[in-house]
């Protein structure tokens, strides 16, 4: 899957979490995972297994016993984009702005504030 194109939905997450914590998982495995986690019945974990093996976002291995699925997509690009959307809808894609409006909210720890000076310091170096 191209993951410049990943739009995923919050179910789409919960199966993909499911996945990336611990691959490959079989439908059954699944369906305890995520009965667990959010609730869900056999037929809605199995309809969205389904769905999204034809949407190429996980593959279905069916040549053993059980149905094995894999995530094709990777979580840092997931959440890449997903960061990217939420920048553009909420922030008019402005990092700046976002960080501006976090930093006046909630008070920052040294450690913090020092994560953030490395983050934009590896940025600036990259961009020399």
């Amino acid at each position: 899957m191209d993951n410049k194109n990943i739009n995923l939905t919050e179910s789409e997450w919960y199966v993909l979490e499911c996945l990336w914590e611990s691959s490959p998982r079989s439908g059954r495995e699944a369906v305890d995972y995520l009965k667990n986690r959010v609730g869900w019945s056999r037929s809605t974990t199995l309809t969205m297994l389904r769905r999204m093996t034809e949407k190429e976002l996980i593959r279905c291995d069916e040549s053993g016993e059980m149905n094995m699925y894999y995530p094709l997509v990777e979580r840092e690009a997931a959440a890449r984009k997903e960061t990217e959307n939420f920048l553009d809808r909420i922030y008019n894609g402005s990092l700046s702005m976002m960080v501006s409006a976090f930093t006046e909210k909630e008070k920052l720890s040294k450690e913090e504030i020092d994560e953030l000076y490395s983050i934009l310091q590896k940025a600036e170096e990259a961009q020399k």
